[in-house]
């Protein structure tokens, strides 16, 4: 359903005293709750600190006098008529008031029995505990692709109207423009395409560049979702042959095409393993190979302290993840964000809470969104998360093998502008047992620092010094990593 269908089912019911709607598109919400209401031939009021309560949102609509005051819109808002819709801008710091806080409770309970509703629309959700509890919480989605299309053509058509702009886009940039502004609001798509014709003046398949890099940034100032540069490669990776593999067989998996033959877009892998040895990494490649956008989920940014905005966080991060779809969503050391949840949690339940939304969003997502999640520690885990069908694939990174460790050896050396067939690459890997793919990156750093220093060459020597002066987790927490590979056999299908 859309935003006008929601609304309007909700107006219509009178059995909702009270919404409150949280966004940073103010016009389009506006817009929705006057289409509902004058469909519904409803009346309509609406307030604001700056003018008061006026009988419209038209900026001439003359204001009713002795309304300026939060209170005394309120005092206004009891004697309206049966099923008139009441609009509050931007009440919510006002609701700090006691006296404030409680007219609204009062007009509340009026409109219990009269069917009117009072509709709080803020920016922010920082609302007093008990209106959330006398208050249904109303989201505005992310427009769908079409709305996209839409707002693209009007927001090219109107500033070619001011200064004519040259316009060169194929059917096939277009779609894939639409495509990258998918999880962005309709504010946000509008300012992302106003910047990238207003320099140049002109609108082309190449500014799709400039739009990726706009979006990467705005994504990230929510600081829910962090869209992750992907430079890498599944070639860049030693060893992971049998992930490789299984990652190759799905390359094409979220095309067209591939939903024509009968087949489902995969829905994600967990990959758990020894620290440093890829499992991030692997991430990234991953994005990289499916040619899909990868956004991070950091779980310690979705807590609040505030009641019911943590688990609010985190379903905003989920939806953005499904409207940018299809897209890879990474989060990253999944334990550790969920951890409490596998026991008696003292933060009131919310770690458990929190859990049960991210498994009920991974049991019933119908978009594209493939999960890699990445673990150090099982006991951390609810075993929830292990059940069969949660993921298409529970992987375990182990240390890599002499083989593995030879080509991790190849790709570093050559990283640093060496050519690494003048090294002694099986040497190098015998005596790296035991060592992480990071631990050998980082060993080749500390020798390349120190040949610098000594103004000489870097060579299999300086390398296996390096390696010597550092011993490995391996070793240095040889009984956390044995119990991981022993709880790992039969259980999870090794990379290599």
């Amino acid at each position: 359903m859309t935003d006008y269908e929601n609304l309007y089912a909700v107006f219509s019911s009178g059995q909702q005293p009270c919404i409150t709607i949280c966004t940073h598109e103010e016009e389009y919400a506006i817009d929705v709750i006057c289409r509902a209401a004058l469909e519904l031939k409803r009346e309509i009021l609406v307030w604001s600190a700056s003018e008061g309560v006026k009988a419209s949102f038209l900026w001439d609509s003359p204001a009713m006098p002795a309304t300026q005051a939060p209170h005394e819109a309120l005092a206004k808002f009891e004697t309206v008529g049966n099923q008139t819709i009441c609009v509050m801008l931007d009440v919510a710091h006002f609701l700090r008031d006691n006296r404030t806080l409680r007219a609204l409770r009062d007009v509340i309970s009026r409109f219990e029995m009269t069917g009117s509703t009072l509709v709080l629309l803020d920016s922010c959700a920082e609302l007093p505990d008990i209106v959330h509890s006398y208050s249904r919480k109303y989201e505005i989605s992310l427009p769908t692709s079409e709305e996209l299309s839409e707002i693209v053509r009007t927001t090219i058509l109107r500033l070619h109207k001011k200064k004519p702009l040259q316009i060169g886009i194929t059917k096939t940039g277009f779609d894939a423009i639409i495509r990258n502004l998918r999880g962005l609001s309709r504010r946000q798509a509008q300012r992302v395409i106003i910047d990238t014709v207003s320099e140049d003046r002109t609108f082309q398949d190449s500014d799709l560049n400039d739009i990726i890099a706009a979006k990467r940034q705005m994504v990230g100032s929510n600081g829910l979702l962090e869209y992750v540069r992907t430079p890498l490669d599944l070639s860049e990776i030693g060893g992971m042959k049998k992930l490789k593999h299984w990652l190759g067989l799905r390359t094409n998996s979220f095309t067209p095409q591939a939903a024509a033959f009968g087949i489902k877009a995969p829905r994600g892998m967990l990959m758990l393993g020894v620290q440093g040895a890829g499992k991030s990494l692997c991430a990234k490649a991953v994005a990289t190979a499916w040619q899909q956008p990868l956004l991070r989920l950091d779980p310690s940014v979705l807590y609040s302290r505030y009641i019911g905005d943590s688990e609010d966080n985190l379903r905003k991060a989920l939806a953005q993840a499904e409207a940018m779809s299809p897209v890879i969503l990474w989060i990253d050391e999944i334990e550790k964000a969920f951890a409490s949840a596998a026991s008696h949690s003292s933060d009131g339940g919310l770690s458990q809470r929190m859990f049960g939304t991210l498994l009920t969003w991974m049991q019933e997502k119908t978009s594209p969104v493939f999960i890699i999640a990445t673990a150090n520690n099982i006991e951390a885990l609810p075993p929830e998360l292990l059940r069969k069908g949660r993921f298409d694939e529970i992987f375990f990174v182990d240390l890599p093998g002499t083989e593995a460790r030879q080509e991790i050896f190849k790709i570093h050396i050559s990283k640093c502008k060496r050519d690494a067939g003048a090294f002694d690459l099986q040497k190098l890997a015998k005596v790296s047992a035991g060592y992480s793919g990071a631990e050998i990156e980082q060993a080749i750093l500390s020798a390349l620092y120190e040949a610098y220093a000594c103004k000489a060459e870097l060579n299999d020597e300086n390398i296996a010094q390096a390696l010597k002066n550092s011993p490995p987790i391996s070793v240095t927490m040889a009984e956390s990593i044995n119990t991981l590979l022993e709880w790992s056999k039969g259980r999870c299908v090794p990379v290599d």
